[in-house]
């Protein structure tokens, strides 16, 4: 080959690192924010260990759109992370990877039918 390098295929781009940057975000900010929203509303207030927040107090605050956001925002990366983490468990786990397509776009479909569901909600509080 005259010292040339050899010749690569040519790829098509992926999504593959995005897929992979919202696995770690959405492992990273589920991580960092689910346990405590469950022990303030599993069983701190239930249990009458703080002062539980009324419904308008709630309501005020989910209409704050900063807090909008950010509830989006945690409910999108954890539902992209779950995704990432289902369909490698089907490809890899259960040795389905010969339908990668298919269990990809089963997925991440869900991921953003959730996601969506969770902006129209969040949209109309």
């Amino acid at each position: 080959m005259n010292g040339a390098t050899p010749d690569r295929r040519a790829r098509r781009p992926s999504a593959e690192p995005f897929l992979w940057l919202l696995f770690s975000a959405g492992g990273m900010a589920t991580a960092l924010a689910v346990p405590a929203l469950l022990f303030l509303f599993g069983l701190a207030f239930p249990l009458g260990w703080l002062a539980a927040p009324d419904h308008a107090h709630l309501l005020t605050m989910v209409r704050n759109p900063i807090i909008k956001l950010g509830l989006l925002g945690l409910v999108v990366l954890a539902l992209f992370h779950a995704a990432h983490r289902f369909r490698f468990v089907l490809e890899h786990g259960l040795q389905l990877g010969r339908f990668d397509r298919v269990i990809a776009m089963c997925c991440y479909g869900t991921a953003v039918l959730g996601s969506a569901a969770a902006g129209s909600v969040l949209l109309t509080a």
